[in-house]
């Protein structure tokens, strides 16, 4: 069975040096499944673009970095002082390993487990996940003596401008005791990053990126699933682990891909807009029915599955009006990258 993501190698590293060439002082982010191509090859990919750091998402995922890219290791989560393990060992006795500190307690902590570790200071933004406030900032500056900073974080929304909230916090940077005039923005477009460098030219600003940078062109990248076997049904005709009966005659498609390779998963929705619930509103009507769409498009249509999708596989129903594919044949999948599993990354 085979579930692959095929790259228009040359468009992708096209797009992927240009937007390094918008965004001076660019460290690229790797975390997770590496957005679907696997981290040890964005970390290649991020050597290649001249990267000095890399930032990874938890403290499980740095060694792997630290074996495949040879710059500096900079860790999203924050540092706690109950987070044990090899991984987290590794981390703190690595120089090249950047902590992200958020609290004042752990600023104290860290500095008593790893005097001079090399740290990065976040502000609480509106997206009230990590950080310090701002009434914090002088405590902490106070804590870190015996620690190295390296700069100031800050993980801004994804919605709508966040310039203002930027220039805020680099304001409070700049007010601020702390010995850095490194700031390491999340969420900024090229044109928000040209304005908070001119206001604030006193300031390093580094953009820390990962969806625009790897999935940005996404007319680079093709995800093929392979027919397996195609069966004629009959109105009525009960097929699959739940023996649902088919709701007319046509074709019965196994088709690779399943829920290992996050076919059929997806994460929550923001319901924005009232045509959007609308449209989460008839969808969950319709699952409620049994009727999903599957991410699988035969004939020019995407196409409805027969039952939820299994481990590697998936049931996919097509009528009889449709031309079916032949077994071996190729057919194409949307996929959410960030949840996507390939046995296979070919660059094509």
């Amino acid at each position: 069975m085979t579930f692959e993501l095929h790259v228009d190698t040359e468009r992708w590293r096209r797009h992927l040096t240009a937007t390094a060439a918008r965004l001076p002082g660019l460290v690229p982010v790797i975390k997770g499944n590496g957005y679907g191509f696997g981290r040890e090859r964005l970390a290649a990919e991020s050597t290649a673009l001249g990267a000095d750091t890399v930032a990874v998402g938890v403290y499980a995922e740095v060694p792997e970095a630290l074996a495949t890219f040879g710059g500096d290791v900079m860790v999203l989560g924050p540092w706690r002082p109950f987070l044990d393990g090899s991984a987290v060992e590794q981390a703190l006795a690595d120089p090249r390993v950047v902590h992200t500190v958020g609290r004042v307690e752990d600023v104290t902590a860290l500095a008593r487990v790893r005097p001079g570790a090399r740290v990065v200071v976040e502000g609480e933004t509106s997206m009230a996940r990590h950080g310090l406030d701002r009434h914090e900032l002088a405590a902490a500056v106070a804590a870190l003596d015996d620690l190295q900073v390296e700069g100031f974080a800050a993980h801004l929304p994804m919605t709508g401008s966040n310039l203002a909230e930027a220039e805020s916090w680099a304001a409070a940077l700049e007010a601020s005791q702390l010995e850095t005039s490194t700031f390491f923005v999340s969420h900024l477009g090229p044109s928000e990053l040209d304005q908070l460098r001119e206001r604030r030219p006193g300031l390093t600003v580094r953009p820390r990126v990962g969806t625009s940078l790897w999935l940005g062109d996404l007319g680079a990248l093709d995800v093929r699933a392979r027919v397996l076997d195609v069966h004629r049904v009959s109105r009525g005709e009960r097929v699959g682990y739940r023996q649902r009966p088919m709701p007319r005659d046509g074709y019965l498609l196994v088709i690779s891909g399943g829920t290992s390779h996050g076919v059929g998963l997806e994460a929550p929705r923001a319901g924005v807009g009232v045509v959007q619930r609308g449209k989460t509103f008839a969808k969950g009507s319709l699952e409620a029915a049994g009727l999903a769409l599957s991410p699988f498009t035969v004939d020019g249509r995407q196409r409805w599955f027969a039952e939820p999708p299994h481990m590697h596989a998936s049931q996919v129903l097509l009528p009889a009006s449709a031309a079916a594919p032949a077994v071996g044949d190729a057919v194409s999948c949307a996929v959410r990258y960030t949840t996507a599993t390939f046995d296979r990354v070919v660059l094509d």
